[in-house]
């Protein structure tokens, strides 16, 4: 089944002399449970696309759906729906609420999505097994490693089963050590059938994809099948 598929979308910032293509006519599908990594230099379209992916923009033409479901003609309301639900977003300065606990952080969106309080916190607290984590369920972000509170950033990723991950630059703000224990939750979580979209400007990151698709100038330069690296 096809999670994400863009058809021939667009990105046009500004007018006039000031016009920017960010986006020319992309296309791409991923299936379910595949492993995909974006690479691209500063300007390649990559933070735009990302945007369009993760409901957070809307392309200027050319048509998006997501599990299904056309985005492009979806309203705000609609959109943060779909945010909440679909997509699990992990970001690379984690963004974790401070003062607050670990589980109350992946607690979080199930609360936007009116779960009871029961319910949250048990899902919750499987989330932050899945990612090794259990054990500081009641630590705060300042009390974590930056590993530790990507860590945190990925349960809440998991937290709502979404149709799709999306991470971009997850490693970014990491150490060598910790960079390797969240790209081993990323395989696994593939072996597990997740779909993951993976944004980076790192090799040896984009290697452990099972995809890699290159950006440059606002289009698509490559798009290739790759024997995963893995350590």
């Amino acid at each position: 089944m096809t999670v994400l598929d863009v058809r021939e979308i667009t990105k046009v910032y500004g007018e006039g002399a000031a016009t920017v293509h960010a986006l020319r006519g992309v296309s791409l599908s991923v299936e379910r449970g595949e492993y995909v990594a974006i690479m691209g230099s500063s300007g390649s379209g990559k933070s735009t696309l990302m945007n369009i992916l993760g409901c957070l923009d809307i392309p200027s033409t050319g048509q998006y759906l997501l599990d299904g479901v056309d985005v492009s003609r979806l309203n705000d309301r609609q959109l943060a729906l779909v945010r909440n639900r679909r997509i699990g977003f992990v970001f690379q300065s984690f963004n974790l609420i401070p003062r607050t606990t670990a589980l109350a952080n992946v607690e979080l969106t199930l609360a936007y999505a009116g779960e009871n309080a029961a319910a949250r916190r048990r899902r919750a607290r499987v989330a932050l097994d899945m990612v090794g984590l259990d054990d500081r369920a009641d630590h705060e972000p300042n009390q974590l490693s930056g590993g530790q509170q990507q860590r945190v950033a990925v349960a809440r990723a998991l937290v709502t089963e979404p149709a799709l991950v999306l991470a971009d630059e997850p490693t970014g703000n990491l150490d060598s050590r910790s960079t390797e224990d969240i790209l081993r939750i990323f395989d696994d979580l593939h072996a597990a059938g997740r779909t993951i979209l993976l944004i980076t400007h790192e090799a040896d990151v984009a290697a452990r994809a099972s995809r890699l698709i290159r950006l440059f100038d606002g289009q698509i330069a490559s798009d290739v099948r790759q024997e995963r690296i893995l350590t």
